[in-house]
């Protein structure tokens, strides 16, 4: 082979480099600039009020005084509570997710 076709293979393949190393880099800058939007809408949603420390050193209830009964529904209460924050925190990873994996 001419000495000149072998220049031509490697400037073809190091072309072909920086085109796939450039497309890496803009999927790369999306996938960050998508990133950057979840985290600014995160940061949107935590409180920004004062602690209340009044309602923090006030004390509860008592556990031994109180009818067994009513401490039961105090603590399914807290359990559908839970449950609840918990499915949308896990909806809200799921929009994240999905917005993440279609940002471009």
């Amino acid at each position: 082979m001419p000495w000149w076709s072998w220049l031509l293979i490697w400037c073809v393949l190091a072309l072909g480099l920086l085109a796939v190393l450039g497309w890496f880099a803009v999927t790369l800058f999306r996938k960050a600039r998508g990133t950057l939007r979840a985290l600014e809408s995160l940061r949107d949603q935590l409180p920004t009020g004062e602690f209340d420390r009044s309602a923090a050193s006030a004390p509860g209830d008592l556990a031994v005084f109180a009818d067994s009964a009513v401490l039961l529904g105090k603590v399914e209460q807290l359990r559908a509570e839970r449950a609840h924050r918990n499915q949308m925190r896990r909806d809200g990873r799921i929009v994240r997710g999905k917005l993440i994996q279609n940002a471009r």
